[in-house]
C-alpha cells in the first residue's frame, strides 16, 4: 500500500470526519461551485473555501489544486500525520506550503479513489511509465456498462486504481484484481483499504496471474490503445501490435468463465481500408463458444486518434513520434479506429450468437442493465425455437413509436420511408416494411403470433406457411431488439 495500515485508517477518519464525501462537499459548495468543478472553473470553490476549516482545505488541496499552509492541512489530515503524507506521497511541498501529490477522489456516495494527478495538474512533468489513472470516461463507461447482478466471483483484470473492483464488490462475494504494474497494485491496495474492502490483488500480464481459474464476471479497462507495439505507458500500451489485445482476451475469456459467466471489456478495433470491420471483429468470437455482443461507441480518424493519445500523457509536442504512429496506420491501412465495449457469454450452446454492431446514440443509462437484458433475450428465443416463437403473444414496447417521411404529390402524401423508434432503452431506430409494421402494430398481447399471420395471410391471399416462414427471422430480430416483448402472464 501507499500508506501503512495505521496511516490508511487515520486518513479514513480524517475524511470521514471532514465530511469529505461527493455529498459533503457539494453540501458545503452548492450547485453553482459544484457545477463549476465539473468544468475545472474552481471560482466559485475557492471563494467558498476561504476559511480554512479541514474540509475547505481538502477541497482546495485536492479538487482545486491550491498550496496552502502545512498547518492548515496537518489538521485537516489529523490523525494521519504530514510526514506519512509525504511518505506515501499523498501531498508534496510546493512553495512554503503543501499541495497535493496525489488524486483523492471522493467517488459515489462515500467512497474515495486514489490514482496518479493527471497531466494538465503538472504541466511539464512526465508521467510516471507506471502511471495509475483516475476515473475518466473509459472508466466511467466501463462502470456503466457491467452487468450488476449477484455473482460469487468476480474479476478485474488491469484494475489500476481499483475502481472498477470496488463496484464489483458491492455484488460479489469475492473479489480478484489483476495488473502489470506493481505501482498499480499499491494503490488498488490503498484504494481498497481506504474503502475496508479487501480483494484478492496479483501481479501480471491480463490473464497470467489467474491461469486456470474461472469466475462469474470478468470486467477490464485494459491498455487497448492500437499502435505499432510500442510501450511507454502500461496504462496505455499492451505492447501488443495493433489491436491485437481484443483478440487475445476473446480468446482466453472461454478459459475465465464459469458456466453462464460473463466477460465484458473495452476495446479498440481498426477500420482497415476495403474490409468490413465488423466482420474482422466478429472473427475474434470464432470458435471460442460464446456469445458476443459488440458494440462500436465512437469512430476516430487517425490523426485524431494519435493526438488524443499523445496529449494525454504530455507527448502532444512531439512531432516525430506523432509521425511515426501515423505512418504504421498508413502501412497497414487503417483508415478509422473504432471503440467500443466488447461483452461474452458463457451460455453452454452450440450455436453462439455473435453480433457486432453499431450503437453511437444516446441509450438510457445503466448500459449495463441494457446490456443483460439482450442476453435474456438471447436465451427466451433458443428456449423457445422456431415454433415456440410462432406459438407466443407479444406485445410492443412501451412507449414505442412510428416515423414517416412522405413526399407530396399529385395525389396527395406518398409515405417514402416508416421507421419504428424506441425512445426508451437502447433507443433504436428500425426501418420497416408493411410485414413488420402489421406484425407489431397487432402485438397487443391477445393473440399468439401464429394467429396473428393466419390472419394477414388471409388478406394478403398467401398461405400461413409461406408467411410463417418468411416471418420467423423478423419476429426473432424484433425481440432481440426488444422491439416486441413475449407477454408471460
Amino acid at each position: 500500500m501507499l500508506l501503512s495500515p495505521a496511516g490508511v485508517e487515520a486518513l479514513r477518519t480524517a475524511l470521514a470526519r471532514a465530511a469529505y464525501t461527493s455529498n459533503g462537499i457539494a453540501d458545503r459548495l452548492g450547485p453553482q461551485a459544484t457545477g463549476g468543478i465539473a468544468r475545472n472553473d474552481f471560482r466559485a470553490a475557492l471563494r467558498a473555501t476561504a476559511d480554512l476549516d479541514p474540509l475547505a482545505t481538502l477541497i482546495r488541496v485536492f479538487i482545486c489544486d491550491q498550496t496552502e499552509p502545512e498547518a492548515a492541512v496537518a489538521a485537516a489530515l489529523a490523525p494521519l500525520t504530514v510526514a506519512e503524507a509525504l511518505a506515501g506521497g499523498l501531498v508534496e511541498r510546493h512553495g512554503d506550503g503543501l499541495r497535493a501529490g496525489l488524486d483523492l477522489e471522493p467517488y459515489a456516495d462515500d467512497w474515495w479513489v486514489l490514482a496518479d494527478l493527471p497531466v494538465s495538474s503538472r504541466p511539464g512533468r512526465p508521467l510516471h511509465s507506471e502511471h495509475v489513472l483516475g476515473i475518466g470516461g473509459a472508466t466511467q463507461t466501463l462502470i456503466g456498462a457491467a452487468v450488476r447482478r449477484p455473482v460469487e466471483t468476480a474479476l478485474d483484470l488491469g484494475t489500476g486504481s481499483g475502481v472498477q473492483a470496488l463496484h464489483l464488490a458491492t455484488h460479489a462475494r469475492r473479489v480478484t484484481a489483476t495488473d502489470v504494474s506493481e505501482r498499480a497494485l499499491r494503490f488498488a491496495a490503498t484504494t481498497a483499504a481506504l474503502n475496508g474492502q479487501d480483494w484478492e490483488l496479483l501481479r501480471g500480464d491480463l490473464v497470467a496471474p489467474v491461469a486456470g481459474r474461472r469466475f462469474d464476471l470478468v470486467v477490464s479497462n485494459p491498455p487497448f490503445v492500437v499502435g505499432p507495439g510500442t510501450t511507454t505507458h502500461v496504462y496505455r500500451d499492451s505492447g501488443r501490435v495493433g489491436d491485437a489485445i481484443g483478440a487475445e482476451l476473446a480468446a482466453a475469456a472461454p478459459g475465465l468463465l464459469t458456466e453462464g459467466g460473463t466477460m465484458q471489456y473495452l476495446a479498440n478495433w481498426v477500420h482497415v481500408t476495403g474490409e468490413d470491420w465488423g466482420e474482422r471483429v466478429a472473427g475474434w468470437f470464432a470458435g471460442t463458444g460464446l456469445d458476443a455482443w459488440v458494440i462500436q461507441r465512437e469512430v476516430a480518424d487517425p490523426m485524431a486518434y494519435v493526438n488524443l493519445w499523445l496529449t494525454d500523457v504530455g507527448e502532444a509536442a512531439d512531432p516525430h513520434r506523432a509521425a511515426a504512429w501515423l505512418d504504421w496506420f498508413d502501412a497497414h491501412k487503417v483508415e478509422a479506429i473504432g471503440f467500443g465495449i466488447v461483452s461474452l457469454r458463457r451460455a453452454g450452446h452450440a450455436d453462439p450468437v455473435v453480433r457486432v454492431e453499431d450503437l453511437r446514440q444516446r441509450v438510457e443509462p445503466p448500459l449495463g442493465g441494457q446490456i443483460a437484458a439482450w442476453f435474456d433475450r438471447q436465451d427466451w428465443l433458443r428456449a423457445h425455437g422456431a415454433d415456440g416463437l410462432l406459438d407466443a403473444r407479444y406485445r410492443a414496447a412501451e412507449g414505442l413509436q412510428l416515423r414517416q417521411e412522405a413526399t407530396m404529390g399529385d395525389e396527395g402524401w406518398a409515405v417514402d420511408r416508416q421507421v419504428l423508434a424506441m425512445p426508451h432503452g437502447l433507443r433504436w431506430t428500425e426501418e420497416i416494411d408493411p410485414l413488420v409494421l402489421a406484425l407489431v402494430g397487432g402485438a397487443d398481447g391477445r393473440l399468439p403470433m401464429r394467429d396473428q399471420l393466419a390472419l394477414l395471410a388471409a388478406a394478403h391471399d398467401v398461405t400461413p406457411q409461406e408467411l410463417a416462414e418468411a416471418a420467423g427471422p423478423i419476429v426473432a430480430h424484433l425481440v432481440e431488439r426488444g422491439i416486441v416483448e413475449p407477454v408471460t402472464d
